[in-house]
């Protein structure tokens, strides 16, 4: 007489135990994804910055000029790599909003 209720019950505790499981593989998943992207960031203005100020120091030992390569190409790669990582974020945030309208429908 009871069972079917009893079943009910014991079905509505392991749909939410299983929700709540999924909610935290979810949010784990998010925090290693963010994580990854200011790792992904950093590196994409550290190496072009670093990179421009590398061959601006090779060039002004080389070739040395009244204004100073080191200088002109390390802003060049510090401009390169914001681009780099605007591109980056722009492109995670698109993919983002695209996983969150299918998840919701």
């Amino acid at each position: 007489m009871n069972e079917p209720a009893l079943i009910r019950r014991v079905g509505v505790k392991a749909e939410r135990k299983l929700k709540g499981r999924r909610t935290q593989r979810d949010a784990a998943r998010l925090v290693w994804s963010g994580l990854s992207m200011i790792g992904l960031v950093g590196w994409s203005v550290v190496l072009p910055t670093v990179l421009g100020a590398a061959l601006g120091a090779w060039l002004d030992q080389r070739y040395p000029m009244s204004h100073s390569w080191t200088l002109t190409l390390l802003f060049a790669g510090l401009f390169v790599g914001c681009l780099n990582a605007w591109h980056w974020v722009a492109r995670e945030d698109r993919e983002t909003d695209e996983r969150e309208k299918d998840h919701h429908e």
